[in-house]
């Protein structure tokens, strides 16, 4: 079994030399684009390519503001110090996630709190978010309080794992029936579709990541959208080191972060955005052809798009019938300079997280144990 798998994917990659997970696709205006960037000196956070590209990706995903930023990280530290979530309050997420999401959580120095995953998108679910919230919530005031601890949950952050998205119309409704502010961890989802509306734009801000690793990527680089205009110029602001706009004189009115995307990197995202379509066409095929593969295999699942959704599919997985059958085809497949990887361990088994409170986490655990990314570079 273990050599069919690495014979179709050196197949389907056209080489036995070493495949990496996800590598970045350069073939259209990038070097072009970075040329005249040089050229007009203009290599730093402000230039016509970061305008450029705020407007094209909020055209893109159908919002009003795109606010362009160093990282996906620091997209969500934004957001998240936009929502007014603050010292000591609770921001309710998942367990299974990257790192980033928690970090911007604590760097608010509020405390996640996670919530369990549906098996068909990996994402929050919003069934057991709603248990949560009935179970150890009320509503004071027009704030979300959990009873358990008597903080102030001021905001949800769901993740569109692997760019499948999650149930996010009815996490939205939920939000809004708690008073909770819903800021969508959307940095793996760009191209991801949820009934026909792009990801990122169901809560008051939608996040990406435009990472090496990334569907389009510029080396780094983040943005946060939103159809708030007072919420988009506060983004900006903050992000932009809060300088009070003047023609020379240096005056801050709050404490700003040096957050703004670089004009040479946006140059590459211009031109990445502009091969986005094509893109998505190649992952929509190399993922069929995954799904007819994997179809003759009894004990690993091939994880489709859910239901409702149109996937960008960023990263392919796979399910296995154990843990056991899980590292194994780790170690043959790296073994054999095929690129795999594990789900991320879960948040809540890090030792900055493990005191955090959370429901059962059935379905994060028993996925945690069973998944592999495998490659999916755009052909």
């Amino acid at each position: 079994m273990n050599k069919k798998i690495i014979n179709f994917i050196q197949n389907i990659y056209q080489t036995k030399e070493f495949i990496s997970l996800h590598e970045p696709r350069f073939r259209g205006n990038e070097k072009k684009y970075l040329n005249e960037c040089i050229d007009s000196t203009f290599v730093s956070s402000v230039g016509a390519f970061v305008d450029r590209f705020e407007k094209d990706l909020a055209s893109y995903v159908g919002a009003k503001y795109a606010v362009a930023t160093v990282n996906g990280t620091s997209a969500l530290h934004a957001a998240l110090m936009v929502a007014d979530v603050s010292q000591g309050d609770e921001v309710l997420t998942q367990a299974l996630t990257f790192v980033a999401t928690c970090n911007a959580i604590s760097y608010c120095d509020a405390k996640p709190v996670f919530i369990d995953v549906d098996l068909d998108t990996l994402g929050m679910s919003a069934k057991n978010l709603e248990i949560f919230l009935q179970k150890n919530c009320v509503v004071k005031n027009g704030e979300c309080i959990n009873k358990t601890t008597n903080k102030r949950v001021k905001a949800c952050v769901p993740m569109h794992t692997f760019g499948h998205p999650c149930e996010i119309d009815a996490i939205a409704t939920l939000c809004k029936k708690w008073h909770i502010t819903l800021i969508e961890d959307a940095a793996e989802s760009l191209g991801s579709f949820y009934k026909q509306n792009h990801t990122g734009t169901f809560g008051k801000m939608g996040c990406f990541s435009f990472n090496g690793n990334k569907i389009i990527t510029a080396g780094g680089g983040g943005a946060i959208v939103t159809d708030d205009e007072a919420v988009a110029k506060k983004l900006k602001h903050l992000t932009t080191t809060a300088k009070v706009p003047h023609k020379w004189e240096y005056a801050h009115d709050i404490i700003g972060y040096n957050y703004r995307l670089p004009n040479l990197n946006a140059a590459l995202l211009v031109a990445q955005l502009e091969e986005l379509e094509d893109f998505l066409a190649s992952k929509r095929l190399l993922a069929q052809k995954y799904i007819q593969f994997f179809e003759d295999f009894d004990d690993i699942t091939f994880i489709k798009e859910p239901q409702n959704t149109q996937s960008n599919y960023w990263l392919n997985a796979i399910t296995c019938k154990d843990k056991k059958m899980r590292d194994a085809l780790l170690e043959i497949t790296n073994k054999n300079g095929i690129m795999t990887r594990p789900i991320w361990k879960l948040m809540s088994e890090l030792a900055m997280f493990k005191d955090c409170q959370n429901d059962s986490l059935k379905n994060s655990k028993y996925l945690s144990e069973r998944v592999i990314n495998i490659p999916s570079s755009v052909l």
